[in-house]
């Protein structure tokens, strides 16, 4: 039986800091790629609060809806469209302040207000899926976010490239 995760720490980075220890014993001597990408999924979205938070596989030239935590969400991105289309594109972390200020953002909810999405990639520098983060509130993701979920895309990788 897996047991609750416990997120100790007042601030965002402190909260960071007790989970990702935790996400790293929940992928350990595991080798399910689903069952690894959902605790993961889970253990973001409740260790920090997030209103939405999931992966899309980069399938042919689309990105698939893959494990999620929060309401429903789009099925499919095309390559370069919404926020996670552009960082499959540019391959790099894009921080969204205000998704209403976004050109061409795809409004999967109404009350997500900011995101921020992050490419992982295959042993040749190919995306191969995107963690997309959001929030209900305006601007609530920065550096710090992007650091610790740049440290959880490389253990997601690990998993992806075991």
């Amino acid at each position: 039986m897996a047991e609750t995760l416990a997120v100790t720490g007042t601030t965002k980075k402190e909260k960071y800091e007790s989970l990702l220890p935790q996400i790293k014993a929940l992928v350990e001597g595991e080798n399910d790629l689903i069952a690894n990408l959902s605790n993961i999924m889970s253990a973001l979205k409740f260790g920090m609060n997030f209103f939405w938070v999931g992966i899309y596989f980069v399938k042919n030239e689309e990105l698939v809806l893959g494990p999620f935590q929060g309401p429903v969400a789009c099925t499919r991105i095309r390559y370069g469209k919404g926020v996670c289309g552009k960082s499959w594109e540019l391959k790099q972390t894009i921080i969204v302040e205000n998704v209403e200020k976004f050109p061409g953002h795809i409004a999967c909810s109404s009350l997500s207000r900011s995101e921020i999405v992050l490419p992982a990639f295959d042993k040749t520098e190919n995306v191969t899926l995107v963690l997309d983060v959001d929030s209900e509130d305006l601007a609530a993701f920065d550096e710090t976010d992007k650091n610790y979920l740049e440290q959880v895309i490389k253990i997601i990788q690990g998993c992806v490239n075991l």
